[in-house]
Formats: structure tokens, sequence, C-alpha cells
């Protein structure tokens, strides 16, 4: 397979900078502008994926794009449609991505077909745990249930990934008045094809030093997210770190997988551009 066109690669690269960093973006409840635009740039750090002891640096543009409808809402956690809303459980539809790695950028891969681009899409039930009085501080329970496909001209599907995990977010913690800090941790499941896509070696690409290898489904490892971030009057800046393990995934014993434990990173910064006229309530 050809490596994917660098167009592709860059608007695969933003989305994952959007899927990351958007969880945080926002501010404490109240009445805020139906939409607000703006525009900035991201740096990240990432590994070519999971598993990859190879990694890369992406700078990329950043749109600033939230839109706080009765339905559709793009806000601190993405674009997403609102099926069901009320005080302690939410029904959206969500997405994420990932970026393309070209093989000849992985050692362990060489030889071997490009990892396309993919975006996904499914399902996310909320659960709100507890929050205060004031909303300052939240824990969610988020259960997200996503099936893939890969960014190119014939899309393939990927398979499902579904990642439970608890969400604290903490509005003005000590010593950051302004600031909230978003906290994440949660395992990590996906179907075969979905573990398929990245970690199996078909038998015509095996070599002595990359036996074949079949994934199968279950557990494939942890994440633990913490993002900061604040809204100036014209600008937003955000940050965040991943740390992600491998251990006990069922398919650590790929040869494709070359490191169990990794981190990434990304910061990022947005001017305010424009914002509409109208208010409404709004709980991020």
């Amino acid at each position: 397979m050809m490596a994917a066109p660098s167009a592709q690669r860059a608007a695969a690269g933003f989305a994952l900078g959007m899927a990351v960093l958007t969880f945080s973006v926002g501010a404490s409840g109240g009445d805020k502008p139906l939409w607000e635009l703006g525009a900035g740039a991201s740096v990240l750090h990432f590994p070519a994926y999971r598993g990859s002891e190879e990694s890369r640096q992406w700078v990329l543009p950043l749109p600033y794009v939230v839109y706080r409808g009765e339905f559709l809402k793009a806000d601190r956690r993405g674009l997403r449609g609102m099926f069901l809303d009320t005080e302690r459980v939410e029904l959206s539809l969500s997405a994420a991505a990932s970026p393309p790695a070209s093989s000849e950028d992985v050692a362990v891969r060489e030889g071997m077909p490009d990892l396309d681009p993919t975006v996904e899409i499914g399902p996310a039930l909320d659960i709100h745990l507890w929050r205060t009085l004031d909303e300052g501080r939240r824990l969610t329970l988020r259960l997200p249930l996503r099936h893939g496909f890969t960014v190119e001209s014939n899309p393939r599907s990927t398979g499902w990934q579904f990642t439970p995990h608890l969400n604290f977010d903490w509005s003005d913690p000590p010593g950051l008045a302004g600031w909230r800090l978003g906290l994440l941790a949660g395992p990590i499941y996906g179907d075969r094809r979905q573990h398929g896509h990245f970690y199996d070696v078909a038998p015509r690409h095996a070599t002595p030093d990359r036996p074949a290898f079949d994934a199968r489904a279950g557990y494939a490892g942890m994440q633990l997210v913490a993002a900061l971030t604040k809204r100036f009057p014209d600008y937003w800046v955000g940050g965040f770190v991943r740390y992600d393990t491998l251990a006990g995934a069922v398919f650590k014993d790929s040869p494709l997988v070359t490191s169990r434990n990794y981190l990434a990173a990304g910061v990022a910064v947005t001017w305010i551009l424009g914002e509409s006229s109208r208010r409404v309530a709004a709980d991020e």
C-alpha cells in the first residue's frame, strides 16, 4: 500500500489533536454564547501507534469551535449529538481519530503496508456519579463504544473499540484560579479486527525476526490522562500528558509491539475570533 498523501496525514493528525485536547476545553457553567470561533496551533508528541517505540511530533493548526445547541454540541468533549440529557445520564454520539504511520518510519513494520489514518464514531453513555453544588468538581463514568474506518478512497472497517473510563473535572484547583484540571483513567477493549489492524502480521509479511501473528479480541491496556486548560478573555491555552500501558493486553506478544509503556503529550493555544450575541445555559 502506498503511503497516505501528506494532506491526508495532516488531516488525521489534526483530528487526533482535537480528539485529545478538546475534552478539557471550557469553563464553569452558566450563560455562554451559542457559538464561539477561533484559531490557533498545537504541538503534539505521539507514538506511531500504541505499542510502538517510534514516535513523532505534529505541529498542526487547531481551530477553536464551540457550539451549544440543544442537540448538536461542539465543546470540551468534541463534536457530538445529544440523544438523551438528564441530570444523571447523557447519551450522545461521539467521535475519535488515530494518525497514519508509514512503515518506512517504523523499523518493525519494514516491508508491511502503511497504517492508514482512522476515524471512529459511535454512542457514548455518560453517568454523572458525583458533583459539588457549584459544579466546580465532577466525577463522571463515560462509556463510549466506537466503530472505526480507515481514511482513504476505499474505507475499510477497523472494528470496534470500547473505552470505559472515569473522568474527574476540577475548576479552580488550589493555586490555579481560572484553570480547569481534567483527570481521566480507564481500560481499553477492542475486537479482533480492531487489534488486527495494528498488530497482525500476515504470513506473507513474516520474517525470521517478525513471526506471523493473529491478534484476538479483548483487553488492550490502560490509559491515564491529565490535562490543564484555561480560557482567557481573548484566547485559550491547554496541555495534556497521557500515560499508556499495554501490560496484560491480548496482543502484547505481537512482534509489532516494541514498547509496553509510553508517554504522549501536547500543548495548544487558540485565539477567540468571534462569538454569537445569543447566550444559552451551559454546564461545561
